[in-house]
C-alpha cells in the first residue's frame, strides 16, 4: 500500500513544523470536538502560546460548535475537518491535540509524530497494550514532544502528596489503593440504524474498529461501554486513579494480575463492568488494589499509600493526611492549586516550545504504562482468571490467549503499524 503524503522520514520530522520556537506561536489541531475537546479548547485561550488552527470531529456539528467558540472568543476562524488525516497534510499545524473515542488515540498520536507534529493525547492513551507501545516508540523515533492526559501529575496538591511518599515519610511503600466511585445507570438498549445520520461521518467516527451498523449508544458517550471502542470505567477514570498510585510507588508495570467484577444491577446494551476490583502484583509482593463502583455509594473518591513508618491518605481534591507510627497522629496536608487541567495543557506547550521532554509532567511512556495497567486488569476479567505478565518483554506467560488480547484486528486503512 502506498504510503499517504504525511509520513515523513525520522530525519526531517524534528523539522516538519513551520514554526520557529520560543517565541513563537504553537499551532494545534484538536481532533475529538467533545467533552474534552472542548475543555481544552476553552483552556487553550487562557495560554498565550497557543492558538487553535484546526478542529477535527467525524460530527460536523461539532466542529461548527467549536468554530463559533473559537471565534467569539478570539476573532479568529479554525480549519474545519472530518477526517484527522487531513490534519496530518496541514503544514499549518505544528501539534495535535487528541480527545477522540479510545481507539483513535494511539493512531492519531502516531500519526502526527510520524508528520512531524508534538502531540497531546488524552487518556487512556492507547485502546490496547501494542498501540500504546508503537506510540512510544513513534515519540521516540520523530522525536516528538508527546504529554499524556493524566492532569493530576500537574496538579499542585498532588504533585505535593506524592513528593511525600517520595520523600520516605512513610517508609518503604509496600501497596497503594484506590476506590472510584461513579455511579451509573442503565444505558437501555439502542437498534441499529440502517443509514448513519447525515451529520457524522461514520466511516471516521469507527476509524480501526470493526465495521459495524450505527446505533444510539455508540455515539456521542456511551461507546466507552462497548469492547471496539472503549476500555470501561478502568480506562475511562480508573487510568487517573492507577496513575498515581503507580507514581507513588515509581514502578512499572506488574507480574501479576486479577480482577473480577461485573455488569450488576441492570440489564442493558453495554458489554464493559459496571463494578470492578483489580490486584495488580509485582513480583517482590508489593502490590496496587483498585475499586470501581459503577452502582451506588456515599463513598468518596480516595488513593492510599501504606509504607513501612506510616500511611498517606489522598482525597479527590488533592487534600492528603499523613499518619505515622502508631499514635495514628495526623499531619493535614496544605492547601494548594494551580488549576491542574490548565497548568497541564501549558506544560505541554511550554515543552513543545523548548523542544525538552524532560519538561513534561506526563511524558507519553509514563502514562502509556498506567493505560497498561488497565488493559492488563480487563484482560485479566474477561478471561476471569489471573494473569501473569513478563514486563520486559511486555507479553503474557505461556497464556496465548492473553497474548491475542494485547492488540487487535485494524480496519485498513486505519491500521496501526508494526514498525511506526
Amino acid at each position: 500500500m502506498k504510503r499517504r503524503s504525511f509520513l515523513v522520514t525520522a530525519a526531517t520530522a524534528a523539522t516538519a513544523s513551520g514554526w520557529a520556537g520560543a517565541n513563537d506561536k504553537v499551532r494545534i489541531a484538536i481532533a475529538g470536538v467533545g467533552g474534552r475537546g472542548n475543555a481544552l479548547l476553552t483552556e487553550s485561550f487562557a495560554i498565550d502560546r497557543l492558538e487553535v488552527g484546526a478542529l477535527v470531529d467525524p460530527d460536523g456539528r461539532r466542529t461548527e460548535a467549536g468554530a463559533a467558540k473559537l471565534l467569539a472568543k478570539t476573532g479568529k476562524r479554525a480549519r474545519l475537518y472530518s477526517d484527522s488525516r487531513r490534519v496530518m497534510d496541514d503544514k499549518e499545524i505544528d501539534a495535535v491535540l487528541v480527545s477522540t473515542c479510545n481507539h483513535w488515540h494511539a493512531l492519531i498520536g502516531i500519526w502526527a509524530c510520524q508528520a512531524g507534529k508534538d502531540a497531546y493525547v488524552e487518556k487512556p492513551v492507547s485502546h490496547n497494550l501494542f498501540e500504546g507501545r508503537k506510540l512510544v516508540e513513534a515519540a521516540r523515533k520523530y522525536n516528538r514532544i508527546v504529554q499524556g492526559g493524566t492532569q493530576r501529575r500537574t496538579w499542585a496538591r498532588f504533585r505535593q502528596a506524592i513528593n511525600v511518599v517520595h520523600s520516605g515519610a512513610i517508609g518503604d511503600v509496600y501497596q497503594s489503593t484506590f476506590f472510584f466511585p461513579g455511579g451509573r445507570d442503565s444505558i437501555g438498549f439502542k437498534d441499529p440504524a440502517s443509514t448513519p445520520p447525515a451529520w457524522l461521518n461514520w466511516d471516521s467516527w469507527l476509524g480501526p474498529a470493526p465495521m459495524q451498523k450505527y446505533h444510539e449508544n455508540l455515539v456521542h458517550y456511551n461507546w466507552h461501554w462497548f469492547w471496539d471502542f472503549g476500555n470501561g470505567e478502568l480506562g475511562n477514570n480508573g487510568i487517573h486513579m492507577v496513575d498515581l498510585c503507580r507514581w507513588g510507588l515509581r514502578r512499572g508495570l506488574p507480574s501479576r494480575v486479577y480482577s473480577t467484577g461485573g455488569r450488576f444491577g441492570y440489564r442493558d446494551q453495554a458489554e464493559t463492568p459496571n463494578t470492578q476490583t483489580v490486584t495488580w502484583t509485582y513480583p517482590d509482593g508489593a502490590a496496587i488494589v483498585g475499586q470501581l463502583r459503577g452502582l451506588y455509594t456515599n463513598e468518596p473518591m480516595r488513593w492510599d499509600f501504606f509504607g513501612s513508618k506510616g500511611h498517606l491518605h489522598i482525597l479527590a481534591d488533592g487534600k492528603y493526611e499523613v499518619t505515622l507510627g502508631r499514635e495514628k497522629q495526623s499531619t493535614p496536608g496544605p492547601v494548594v492549586d494551580n488549576g491542574g487541567e490548565e497548568a497541564h495543557l501549558r506544560n505541554f506547550a511550554e515543552a513543545v516550545a523548548s523542544r525538552d521532554k524532560s519538561k513534561l509532567n506526563a511524558e507519553i511512556e509514563e502514562t502509556y504504562l498506567s493505560t497498561g495497567f488497565c488493559h492488563l486488569g480487563n484482560i485479566s476479567y474477561r478471561l476471569g482468571r489471573e494473569v501473569k505478565f513478563d514486563a520486559a518483554r511486555e507479553r503474557f506467560i505461556g497464556d496465548p490467549a492473553a497474548d491475542a488480547m494485547l492488540t487487535r484486528a485494524y480496519r485498513k486503512p486505519y491500521v496501526v503499524p508494526a514498525r511506526v
